[in-house]
């Protein structure tokens, strides 16, 4: 699990290992609970846009209105998940997502 700094929480990147970053704490969580129930829990998994159409449904408007940053949100908690161990992918095209 993320470390969490105040109302900052710190995440990883798998492209970056040993390097973190801290973002709000209040939006990585939220973005992470979406995210996981929008996520298949096995191979093939779902395409990044099936994900984001699947987890808007789940995000509070009172952070994301109308799902205002989602996207961004969406890579900073793939990305911190999969260097965590937690997400994979599917090596297809297009690039495929799903629960480790």
């Amino acid at each position: 699990m993320a470390r969490l700094l105040a109302d900052k929480i710190e995440v990883e990147n798998p492209n970056t290992p040993g390097r973190v970053t801290r973002v709000d704490a209040a939006k990585y969580q939220a973005m992470r609970n979406a995210f996981l129930k929008a996520l298949p829990g096995a191979a093939p998994g779902a395409t990044v846009a099936e994900v984001k159409a699947r987890l808007l449904p789940h995000l509070p408007d009172a952070l994301f209105p109308g799902g205002d940053t989602a996207g961004w949100w969406l890579k900073c908690v793939q990305l911190d998940l999969e260097a965590k161990g937690l997400v994979a992918r599917s090596m297809t095209s297009p690039l495929r997502l799903y629960k480790v």
